[in-house]
């Protein structure tokens, strides 16, 4: 939970860092510091592989459980490479994230469906 911060759990980010997320690969981008960014808005939970290597840098926005029962859905974001795109993330996600708040319609632009839900799922929000 953030610091400071008291009442229902917020929604989670999921941050990719293993094959080519979060690594030299993707260049121009300053990793630790998009972690810390994200880390000062809610909790991150860092992941290895997520399967979508080319969409590095990837970053799933977890709804909270309010979230979750409004019906969202997680919400992935790939292409996330610059510090722009962060900020509006942890922006969003510090607003409430998935079902609680509208997020930035930048992120149109970042959101995709994973291809495992692709086949099975019609909504990610």
């Amino acid at each position: 939970m953030p610091m400071g911060s008291s009442g229902p759990a917020p929604c989670r980010v999921t941050v990719c860092r293993d094959c080519c997320c979060g690594r030299p690969k993707v260049t121009g981008v300053d990793h630790d510091d998009q972690l810390a960014r994200l880390r000062e808005a809610v909790p991150v939970r860092v992941s290895e592989c997520l399967d979508v290597c080319e969409r590095a840098n990837v970053i799933v926005v977890q709804p909270s459980a309010e979230g979750r029962a409004a019906g969202a859905r997680p919400v992935w974001l790939g292409w996330v490479n610059d510090a722009g795109a962060t900020a509006d993330i942890a922006a969003w996600a510090r607003a409430g994230g998935p079902g609680r708040a509208e997020p930035p319609p930048i992120l149109d632009l970042y959101s995709f469906t994973p291809p495992r839900r692709a086949a099975g799922s019609s909504s990610e929000r």
